[in-house]
């Protein structure tokens, strides 16, 4: 059954990049918003655990807001993936139309300076865009980390995809990429990373939206170790069909500590400023998995 799960969804994101970027946009925009309105009426697990997690950000909404908020961000995923399908027939002056970065001096300054810059996101809007923005409006190729899916084939079509959009692409796994990462930004060279979800389940303890949650330690001991920049960013939708974003100031490495006491410190920065991102536009935040530790150990306990 895994296994045909497995085919089945390689298939579908197959016939996804195959078919969505063939459609007029007029055409694909509405049946992201239908699939996205039938995904939301259904009130699956995915679902679910989006309306848990907007919860947190949104503390005080009503279950009407919340059921608002929830379909508002099931229409923003699938935005997301009818943009990413057809990304690859974009135009350099399509994605310069299609988004507005600001303050993007702390971008452009860190690499001019030569010291490596890191760029950390949370999932919010569309990442794929905006780094085909850094890639062909800007001219600068990066190296990011994705992580490894299952069936083998549908990874594969995911590196694939991210390459044909100018950006270097490392498995999560394997033990290779943090060494890989580090030559790069050492070499002066740009590294965006996704952030605001541990993969290794031994990632850093922050407080986020009032209580604990783990995200990763990568960007943190990158930039202490290479000297890089660590600059967060954060991205929204608006009523228009431009995506907006804003590079944050960067995250400094604390004058005193141990690696690991820094490392929280900078850590708990980067959370902060996705926090302020996902509080302005929570509908844009694509968190449709378990995040809090409270969470995570309602699922690991007995019954589970």
């Amino acid at each position: 059954m895994s296994t045909l799960k497995e085919r089945l969804s390689d298939g579908l994101y197959g016939a996804g990049w195959a078919t969505v970027k063939k459609l007029p946009e007029p055409v694909a925009t509405g049946l992201g918003r239908r699939i996205a309105d039938l995904a939301w009426k259904r009130r699956g697990k995915s679902v679910l655990r989006l309306e848990s997690n907007l919860a947190r950000v949104v503390p005080d909404a009503t279950p009407e807001r919340l059921a608002e908020l929830s379909k508002a961000g099931m229409r923003s995923y699938m935005r997301y993936w009818m943009e990413s399908f057809r990304l690859p027939t974009w135009s350099k002056e399509r994605v310069e139309r299609s988004i507005d970065i600001k303050d993007r001096h702390h971008l452009e300054d860190g690499l001019a300076s030569g010291r490596g810059v890191v760029l950390a996101l949370p999932h919010l809007a569309n990442w794929d865009l905006a780094g085909v923005w850094v890639t062909r409006s800007l001219g600068v190729p990066f190296t990011t980390v994705a992580e490894r899916l299952k069936p083998e084939s549908l990874y594969d079509r995911f590196v694939a995809y991210r390459e044909s959009l100018g950006m270097e692409v490392l498995p999560h796994t394997g033990g290779s990429a943090f060494g890989t990462l580090a030559r790069r930004l050492r070499a002066g060279g740009l590294v965006c990373l996704v952030a605001d979800r541990d993969l290794s389940a031994s990632g850093t303890e922050v407080t986020f939206f009032g209580d604990r949650a783990r995200m990763p330690a990568g960007p943190a001991i990158l930039a202490q170790q290479t000297g890089a920049l660590l600059l967060p960013v954060t991205l929204w939708y608006d009523d228009t069909t431009v995506m907006k974003g804003r590079i944050h100031p960067p995250v400094d490495v604390p004058d005193s500590g141990t690696r690991a006491e820094k490392t929280s410190v900078m850590t708990q920065a980067l959370a902060d400023a996705f926090a302020d991102g996902i509080a302005d536009h929570p509908e844009d935040w694509h968190m449709l998995q378990r995040l809090w530790l409270s969470d995570l150990d309602e699922r690991e306990g007995p019954g589970a």
